[in-house]
């Protein structure tokens, strides 16, 4: 639980400073190659690929191209689309799709999670009720690409470990950011702008700090405590980021935005995570 914590509070600012400095500014595939090759030169001096049999990097390298090649590409568009505390809002889901991905691969299933969903996307809808335009459906599926990569990785990654409690988890991470590496520079080289570039040192800082920190250090903090709770407890941890990510937005960066709409839809996409809550504790103690 405390790495779970610590990431929250580490990646409640990175929302806030892509919206701001990078969101239509810097190329999304180049802001998301650049995070990811940081990440990457973070852990590979820890690697002991010796050690490493090939089938578990193999499958390290898939989970990190999901998790985060995939989902970091549909991430940054997202920006372009909706403003921070909506991007923040509508990643609510990423629960729902964790206990249903884990549900899957368990063979079962329970319609409650299911409903669940589709009061989250009531209440996401409610937050734009007047200006549901086009624009807004795009970047709200865009988000919900990325919360089914994320939800995928930390299921699949929270798997795999289980299946090998030998591993010492930091030598073996650079795996996770290797496969993303791969799936973000095909990315890049097939989707980017490059005229579109950071052009000031604020851009550049900024990517800097999100690969290095957010990204390097966050996401194996983040990755190895879901290694150590339950689904449960993984699934509501998603969430606890959105409360925190909108507080740093709107009191640092922008405090006109309508709290009375943002409090009704997310009063009614919470009333979804409490009935994703319920089902899921009446369903895994049966």
């Amino acid at each position: 639980m405390t790495y779970l914590l610590a990431t929250t509070l580490l990646w409640a600012f990175s929302f806030s400073l892509i919206g701001v400095y990078l969101a239509g500014q810097v190329d999304p595939w180049f802001s998301a190659l650049t995070r990811i090759a940081l990440a990457t030169v973070v852990f590979l001096p820890f690697m002991r690929l010796r050690s490493l049999s090939r089938e578990l990097f193999i499958k390290l390298m898939a989970i990190g191209g999901i998790q985060l090649g995939l989902m970091y590409g549909f991430y940054y568009h997202s920006f372009l689309y909706l403003s921070v505390p909506e991007v923040l809002l509508f990643t609510v889901m990423t629960p729902l799709y964790v206990t249903l991905l884990n549900d899957a691969l368990d063979k079962r299933f329970n319609l409650g999670f299911f409903s669940a969903a589709m009061l989250a996307i009531i209440g996401a809808i409610a937050i734009r009720y007047d200006g549901v335009n086009q624009g807004f459906l795009i970047g709200f599926a865009i988000v919900q690409a990325a919360n089914m990569c994320f939800a995928s990785g930390q299921v699949l990654y929270k798997r795999l470990m289980a299946k090998h409690q030998g591993v010492t988890q930091h030598q073996v991470f650079g795996c996770f950011f290797i496969g993303a590496l791969v799936v973000s520079l095909l990315c890049y080289a097939l989707f980017s702008n490059h005229t579109q570039l950071p052009s000031n040192p604020t851009q550049w800082g900024v990517l800097i700090y999100l690969g290095l920190i957010a990204s390097g250090l966050g996401y194996f903090a983040w990755n190895k405590g879901a290694t150590q709770v339950n689904v449960g407890t993984l699934a509501v941890m998603n969430n606890l980021l959105i409360p925190a990510g909108i507080l740093v937005n709107v009191l640092i960066w922008n405090r006109d935005a309508d709290i009375v709409r943002l409090s009704i839809g997310g009063a009614l996409i919470m009333a979804a995570l409490i009935i994703n809550e319920k089902y899921f504790n009446k369903h895994h103690s049966a």
